[in-house]
């Protein structure tokens, strides 16, 4: 990555850029996530909004919740600003995640059956499949429920 990155938690303003590039994205295009489901996820309080940002300017996001399966965080959404993709920003969104909450002992996400790209990078991270939802949010498609141990105890 060229540019310096930096990742912290999201300004004022940063819900709404957050909201366009996830509801302008796959997998919530196909999953019809519109702009306003996206903001209020965006805006909920009881996730945690990290944004990352080259030069100030935001690049991709990642939305949090500290107890969002089993009691462990959950990456609730991660995007990456097209012109960003592929030059390490979401990999270093995975790693703020995994950082944030210093006590936890685990980290899951779900990630859609057809969205190919993102269970590589997720299996290149440490992360592995650990079951799957048929069904769950559109017919045809799964969601797998994906964990990576953070630590043992």
């Amino acid at each position: 990555m060229a540019d310096v990155l930096e990742i912290a938690r999201a300004m004022p303003g940063d819900a709404e850029w957050c909201a366009r590039l996830m509801a302008g994205s796959e997998p919530w295009i196909t999953l019809g996530r519109g702009y306003q489901d996206c903001l209020a996820r965006c805006l909920h309080p009881e996730y945690d909004l990290l944004v990352a940002r080259a030069g100030g300017v935001p690049c991709g996001f990642v939305l949090l919740h500290p107890r969002g399966l089993a009691g462990s965080p959950y990456i609730a959404a991660i995007a990456v600003d097209p012109a960003w993709r592929g030059r390490g920003v979401g990999s270093a969104l995975v790693g703020a995640a995994e950082r944030f909450y210093p006590d936890a002992r685990h980290l899951f996400l779900l990630v859609s059956s057809f969205n190919r790209g993102a269970q590589r990078l997720y299996a290149r991270l440490g992360f592995r499949q650990v079951g799957e939802i048929p069904d769950y949010v559109i017919a045809g498609a799964s969601e797998l429920i994906f964990h990576k141990r953070l630590r043992s105890s």
